[in-house]
């Protein structure tokens, strides 16, 4: 289904490293999540007091946060994408790695919420309103968070984007949540154990570290964490194909965004070679890697003495 939509809402979908359909993308995602986070909110807190459970109160709440990050893709996407200026010439790629950063936090926050009126339910267990029909719609909830989770993760790959991956992790999560919230329920008739507030306690668990691993992801990637080995091994493998390429060294890779990297490196080329020819075949060498890679690479060119 997410294919047939981005068929009919992105023009040339296919393309992309261009800005402006890495943008639909981000926000046609930002507006699915945003329908589908309000619908879920919606039915799990209807359901949440209708039943009395913290759980599944806890559960919109988890939804409501996640809303809240569907509009932060939004903006990340719109934001990301302005062109360079004389104080970013590199542009705003990062944008994105701060807009997952302000999800983490609001999943964060959800979490910590969700865990604090866990311990009371445990303290204060109130009884469960046991409802097939209200079970239906539960299971209907989790359906739909697997297709959250589908799609995130489609668009995540596609255009190489951390904010559809961490909701994509989110949404995961959540249909992992739901469930143990409806075998819970059910189990509930069966024990005088405070099984709500338990569940909402582990669920509150898995909410917070959750928040906590797609932090550390944006932080380093804000910070500069290394580049992949494969692209490095890639990058030595492009330029050293060619014959007057002896050696490299000093590579240097930048992330400045999704699809906006930059690198530099030293080829060592003979001393006695051709210097024009030379020039033009690291012209030649940069361009394929722009290509091939989609990253604008410096190449220096080092004259060493052959044995």
């Amino acid at each position: 289904m997410i294919k047939l939509l981005i068929k009919l809402f992105i023009k040339d979908y296919d393309k992309v490293y261009d800005k402006e359909v890495r943008e639909a993308y981000g926000v046609l995602s930002g507006i699915l999540g945003i329908v589908c986070n309000l619908l879920l909110f919606i039915l799990k807190l209807s359901i949440g007091i209708i039943i009395n459970s913290i759980a599944i109160i806890s559960d919109a709440v988890n939804n409501l946060s996640d809303l809240g990050s569907s509009v932060v893709a939004i903006f990340g996407a719109k934001l990301s994408n302005r062109p360079p200026d004389d104080e970013h010439p590199h542009g705003h790629g990062r944008y994105e790695y701060i807009a997952s950063l302000v999800v983490s936090f609001l999943i964060f926050g959800a979490g910590m919420e969700t865990f604090k009126v866990s311990i009371k339910k445990i303290v204060n267990p109130e009884e469960i309103k046991f409802n097939f029909i209200i079970m239906g719609i539960l299971f209907l909830t989790v359906l739909i968070k697997l297709w959250m989770f589908s799609y995130n993760r489609y668009i995540g790959k596609k255009i190489s984007s951390s904010i559809n991956k961490a909701n994509a992790q989110d949404s995961l999560n959540d249909v992992i949540a739901t469930t143990a919230i409806i075998l819970g329920i059910v189990l509930s008739k069966y024990t005088t154990l405070p099984i709500d507030g338990i569940l909402g306690l582990i669920i509150s668990i898995v909410i917070i570290y959750s928040g906590f691993s797609i932090a550390k992801t944006s932080v380093s990637l804000l910070l500069g964490k290394a580049a992949n080995p494969e692209l490095v091994r890639r990058i030595k493998e492009l330029i050293l194909e060619n014959e007057h390429i002896k050696g490299v060294h000093d590579l240097i890779i930048h992330d400045y965004g999704p699809n906006k990297i930059m690198a530099s490196v030293h080829a060592e080329v003979s001393k006695d070679a051709d210097i024009v020819h030379i020039h033009d075949e690291i012209d030649r060498i940069e361009r394929k890697i722009e290509r091939e890679l989609d990253i604008y690479i410096v190449i220096h060119m080092d004259p060493i003495e052959e044995k």
